[in-house]
């Protein structure tokens, strides 16, 4: 603050009293013209930001509980409910409560990314998951190649679960491992065909698509395996190294779709389009047991369940368990059927009201859904502990 003279017209001399100096005065003016810059700047930077979340797109997908389809159940084809599982020349059983397969959406792609704003809101969600797209859509596979895979796996899982389940009720059948298409740039290019009849590899029969895959996996990719194929009739050797596959679970392939061909004592027909991959196997095949044998494997019991199934009754890993178990909640089921595999991603994520337990064989499965049905000890079942 500064005091200032001045001498009226009287001649008097006046004190005038001033709280701030000239050069006070407009350094505020200055400083409260900067904050009001720098306030805008930051509204602007917020806003942006705000932007940017809501629109640029991430480098990752979003997984979320899928549709849920009871194979006990009908679904809808073209407006007319028709059995998931219908079995024609057979006896087949009426049975109460649900044996439930479930899905995973993904929400995004390769060309189509979730935004920042959906990727967060996902991270907070516990029935959501946030996984790089490279782990879905691996770099050089398009949406229409991995549509094409799913729907192969699908196929091949309906014709492993009937397998499976034919195994499970001692009930004979014949099989062979057809070649569909050698992918493009892949070890199997120009050497497999269309058609060829997979026999054994490295010396070891092979009869399904699970066989094929495990016996890849033990080959590795150190080396080339060796390829006894059926081709117009005749036998011959192939030699091929198998390379490892793209995105997150990297695994010795040799960039080939091959199909289970069984021969059955009778007709399966699954009905469930829009939906692709294994992971529905041992739902299926439990199913079709549960149809073709009197009363209800749970006992009326509302159980859900996932796992990819090989003709030989193995039960195996698949993707998005957390969300499936939402999914199961969401649904109403009690149970849940968990790969083995799978109990890492499981302890510790069980949404409440549920009990899960682990399978790895299809027959357990059925142990578990027995002991249910008779209210037996199910603290003497797998569990998925820590």
């Amino acid at each position: 603050m500064t005091r200032q003279s001045a001498v009226d017209r009287h001649g008097e001399k006046r004190v005038r009293v001033s709280l701030f100096s000239e050069d006070a005065a407009t350094a505020e003016l200055e400083a409260r013209s900067r904050d009001r810059r720098v306030g805008w700047t930051l509204l602007a930077l917020t806003l942006f930001g705000v932007v940017a979340l809501a629109i640029l797109p991430s480098p990752y997908v979003i997984e979320r509980p899928g549709p849920v389809f009871d194979t006990l159940d009908a679904v809808s084809v073209d407006g007319e409910d028709v059995p998931l599982i219908d079995i024609p020349t057979e006896p087949t059983y009426d049975t109460p409560g649900s044996l439930a397969l479930l899905t995973v959406n993904v929400v995004g792609n390769r060309d189509s990314r979730p935004s920042w704003f959906d990727v967060l809101q996902a991270w907070i969600d516990p029935t959501q998951a946030v996984v790089p797209v490279d782990s879905v859509f691996p770099e050089g596979v398009s949406t229409e190649d991995r549509r094409e895979q799913s729907r192969v796996d699908m196929q091949n899982s309906q014709r492993e679960a009937v397998a499976a389940a034919l195994r499970a009720l001692g009930e004979p059948y014949e099989s062979s491992l057809v070649v569909v298409e050698s992918m493009q740039a892949g070890p199997a290019e120009g050497v497999l065909e269309p058609d060829d009849v997979i026999v054994s590899v490295n010396g070891t029969a092979v009869r399904d698509v699970t066989a094929l895959r495990e016996l890849i996996s033990v080959n590795g990719t150190g080396g080339p395996a060796e390829f006894l194929i059926v081709r117009g009739g005749a036998e011959q050797t192939a030699l091929i190294t198998p390379v490892l596959s793209d995105g997150q679970d990297r695994v010795p392939i040799i960039g080939v779709l091959v199909a289970g061909e069984y021969e059955f004592p009778f007709e399966v027909e699954i009905e469930l389009s829009n939906v692709g991959g294994p992971s529905a196997g041992m739902m299926f095949a439990l199913g079709i047991v549960d149809k073709l044998t009197p009363g209800s494997l749970a006992g009326g019991a509302e159980v859900a369940g996932t796992g990819t199934i090989a003709a030989d009754g193995a039960v195996g890993p698949i993707g998005g368990i957390q969300q499936k178990m939402h999914g199961a909640v969401d649904f109403g089921a009690d149970w849940f059927l968990a790969p083995a595999a799978n109990c890492g991603e499981v302890v510790g994520a069980v949404p409440d009201g549920l009990e899960v337990f682990s399978v790895a064989t299809l027959d357990e499965a059925i142990v578990v859904l027995q002991t249910i049905a008779d209210e037996g000890d199910l603290d003497a079942l797998p569990r998925c502990d820590a």
